[in-house]
């Protein structure tokens, strides 16, 4: 009986000991599916957007590319970004919506990132778990729908800012998820990693190393001391890091202290107003604009700066002083302006202002929001989180519905900056490409008198002119062009317009000067092909389009122009 009842005994105390299985945990999975369903829906008009502005300009838009192995495109300063230029190349070639979904799976991933760091912070700053677990959701979905993130999803050329961010958010999660005992080896090793990946991606990211030591010391887990090892290797790695961003600055005529028309100091004056432009659209994303026309401060009381940096300064004063009472808020604001400092301080950047550079500090401005709902009951929270999240979903899919085509963003664009000369360009161009083109004409040239006027103006002008059937008005713009730039095109241009007019000797007059200019010109061949075809020579038209396509075999229009020659 005595044995039976140890056994007994013995049986329950095991059980008690036994450790117990934690109950599946649905809801993260249930609302990471939501995220990627809204996400898809809300950001759904542009995924089919064609690409525009600076997207043009990318590796996978090069002629013969791909015929070019996989190091020609990691061959350059951003290699992981084209890297994954490269892969959806592979895949798609030039459809659009493959490149445009890789954004939004980034910008997906992002969001969670935020989620994993605001719900940490917020731990840190004894918040309760149940509300811990909704303000972090809230950060992540506000990151995710948020209008102000549109350009940096929608526009291919942004993939640098999502996918460097990737690597920075992912770094600092490994950092704040961390063994409170310190940083190990392994866990030093896989942020130095992540550091180095987001710093080839895009060179903003070399702040980090400098968030991981105000995180660490304003949360008090542990300092250098405690992080010998960690903080060791990111000395040595900001030191590569910063390095790095100098040798690319001092190559770059558009960022750095190169560029033409910036100074540090007039730069600094004009941040000190721009980043209240950015604040100003976290809390009420209304009237955003691609291209927006920003004075540029020369002084200090140039256009209110100072009013902005007096401003700034407060808030700083305000987050350091209010340090304790509101730890989310004031931890918000360091990290919005230490993020944000490497593109609007004092290294100079042409375009003064843009969307895409608050993706990396929106972070902290989503921690000063939480700030501010963390004292209401967890279903107040939910509440007022749906209602917020709802308006920036909506705001942010009709947003994206300007993004869907070149001609709806650069109509937007221009209508909000008419004085600027670069979005009624734009405009000309895209009008030009939906076959308007008495309207391109128009464009180019409102373009031309905001006062700016180059050769890639004056020559797109000419086309449209052309276009619309207007080639009288459109031959001395060619030669107004060529003023600013004697070349090939210009000139081979020229020469078709002459053949228009039935003025021959003049167009192979001009052909012959683009020949000379560039023998390797192939629509200098077609157009001198059309002269002779027109003339009724189809042997020596034959002989030109051949040439043409000796010199590019895909091209369609000495393809298209051979073959009626040699019917």
């Amino acid at each position: 009986m005595k044995k039976q009842k140890r056994k007994a005994a013995a049986a329950d105390s095991s059980e008690a000991t036994a450790p117990q299985s934690k109950p599946f945990v649905w809801w993260p999975w249930a609302a990471a599916l939501v995220a990627v369903i809204v996400a898809f829906e809300v950001y759904g008009p542009a995924l089919n957007g064609a690409f525009v502005f600076d997207d043009r300009i990318l590796p996978f838009m090069t002629p013969g590319v791909e015929r070019q192995p996989w190091t020609y495109w990691i061959g350059t300063v951003r290699p992981l970004l084209m890297l994954s230029f490269w892969l959806d190349f592979s895949r798609s070639g030039l459809e659009s919506a493959t490149y445009h979904t890789t954004n939004l799976i980034l910008h997906l991933l992002n969001s969670f990132l935020v989620a994993l760091i605001a719900g940490r912070l917020c731990s840190w700053a004894g918040v309760e778990e149940k509300k811990r677990n909704v303000l972090g959701v809230f950060c992540g979905a506000l990151f995710l729908l948020h209008p102000l993130q549109t350009e940096s999803v929608a526009y291919v050329a942004s993939r640098s800012e999502a996918l460097s961010i990737f690597f920075f958010y992912s770094a600092f999660s490994v950092f704040l998820y961390r063994e409170e005992a310190g940083m190990g080896l392994p866990r030093t090793l896989a942020i130095l990693a992540l550091f180095a990946a987001a710093a080839v991606t895009k060179e903003h990211t070399v702040v980090l190393p400098a968030l991981i030591l105000i995180a660490d010391y304003f949360w008090d887990r542990g300092g250098v001391r405690k992080n010998a090892i960690l903080y060791g290797a990111l000395a040595v790695a900001g030191a590569i890091g910063g390095a790095f961003v100098v040798n690319v600055l001092s190559r770059s005529g558009t960022a750095g202290f190169n560029t033409a028309g910036r100074t540090p100091l007039t730069y600094f004056f004009t941040q000190c107003r721009v980043i209240w432009s950015y604040i100003r659209f976290f809390f009420l994303p209304t009237g955003q604009n691609l291209d927006p026309d920003v004075e540029i401060s020369a002084t200090l009381f140039d256009h209110g700066a100072i009013v902005g940096l007096l401003g700034l300064v407060a808030l700083l004063a305000a987050a350091l002083f209010f340090r304790k009472r509101f730890p989310l808020a004031s931890f918000g604001v360091i990290t919005f302006l230490l993020l944000l400092a490497p593109t609007s301080s004092f290294v100079p950047i042409f375009d003064v202002q843009a969307e895409h550079r608050m993706y990396l500090p929106f972070l902290g401005l989503t921690l000063v929001a939480a700030e501010a709902l963390r004292r209401l009951e967890a279903k107040q929270i939910a509440g007022i989180a749906a209602v917020v999240l709802t308006a920036c979903a909506v705001l942010t899919y009709h947003r994206n519905q300007v993004w869907a085509t070149p001609l709806t963003l650069w109509q937007d664009t221009a209508a909000k900056s008419p004085k600027k000369w670069r979005p009624l360009f734009q405009l000309g161009y895209a009008y030009y490409e939906s076959g308007r083109c008495q309207e391109a004409a128009q464009s180019y040239e409102a373009a031309a008198k905001t006062g700016t006027q180059t050769y890639e103006l004056l020559s797109d002008w000419t086309i449209a002119l052309d276009c619309a059937g207007r080639v009288s008005d459109a031959i001395p713009k060619m030669q107004e062009a060529l003023r600013f730039e004697n070349n090939a095109h210009g000139h081979a241009v020229l020469g078709s317009l002459f053949a228009k007019t039935n003025m021959r000797d003049e167009a192979l007059a001009e052909l012959q000067i683009a020949q000379n200019l560039d023998p390797k010109f192939e629509m200098t061949y077609v157009y001198r092909g059309i002269v002779y075809e027109l003339g009724g020579d189809k042997t020596a038209a034959a002989a030109e389009y051949q040439q043409a396509l000796r010199i590019n075999p895909s091209n369609q229009a000495a393809r298209e122009a051979l073959a009626r020659a040699t019917r």
